[in-house]
């Protein structure tokens, strides 16, 4: 299945067909949704055919067979693989989780530590950090310093590696909770111009100046050595 979320994530109509409908879901041919993963959670959209249509209520993928599969309501009318469909993204949800990920990329540029867990929503964001027990983080320098980063309006892009690659950079890999899977022959980077390259299968903003303000929400500990840092857009 081609993911579109990768090929173009500001892609939000398109023009598919069902590949598989049972008591699972949905699996379309092609998909503009995200699957739930890596802290992001999966999108949501809209679904019409001739003569009907629904919500994409979350978006998964097979842990078996890695297909992308659309959670719909119960009483939705069984599609036969074929069928006609045209897939509406949830712009303005997806669109958050966007600028909130890259948000959080700069968070770990500003905090220089291990990064033990992360999540998202489209509300907010939080990393925990591994900090040395007794270090203090200080809420306004943090949240002036992802401002400034923002304000710089830096490119952020995707580049391509390799697992084999990627085990001779282990500097790339801020995440000490979950380790990329080294053993594939690709590996998707994100490039926030100059200050940032680390592996991530996220969907994020073209530049930093797309994420707007943000405001630092709170900051609490979450055991001797773990700060969590919770950030937020301001619109």
């Amino acid at each position: 299945m081609a993911e579109r979320f990768y090929i173009d994530p500001y892609q939000t109509r398109l023009e598919t067909r069902v590949a598989r409908h049972d008591d699972a879901g949905l699996v379309l041919e092609d998909t503009l949704c995200y699957p739930l993963g890596g802290g992001q959670p999966g999108d949501t959209a809209t679904l019409s055919w001739d003569g009907g249509g629904c919500a994409i209520s979350d978006t998964r993928r097979d842990r078996e067979t890695r297909a992308i599969v659309h959670l719909v309501p119960p009483d939705t009318p069984r599609l036969a693989a074929g069928t006609a469909v045209t897939q509406e993204l949830d712009w303005a949800r997806r669109h958050r989780h966007m600028r909130i990920h890259t948000c959080l990329h700069l968070l770990s540029v500003v905090i220089k530590a291990g990064v033990t867990g992360g999540n998202l929503s489209a509300e907010s964001g939080r990393l925990d950090f591994d900090l040395p027990e007794g270090m203090e983080l200080d809420r306004e320098h943090i949240e002036n310093e992802l401002n400034r980063l923002v304000a710089e309006d830096r490119a952020v892009r995707i580049e391509m590696s390799s697992g084999e690659a990627l085990q001779r950079q282990p500097e790339l890999i801020k995440t000490m909770s979950v380790t990329p899977p080294l053993h594939l022959p690709e590996i998707r980077l994100i490039n926030i111009d100059g200050i940032d390259l680390q592996p991530c299968g996220g969907t994020h903003v073209r530049s930093t100046g797309e994420i707007g303000p943000v405001v630092v929400k709170k900051i609490e500990s979450k055991g001797a050595r773990n700060k969590r840092v919770v950030v937020a857009l301001r619109d």
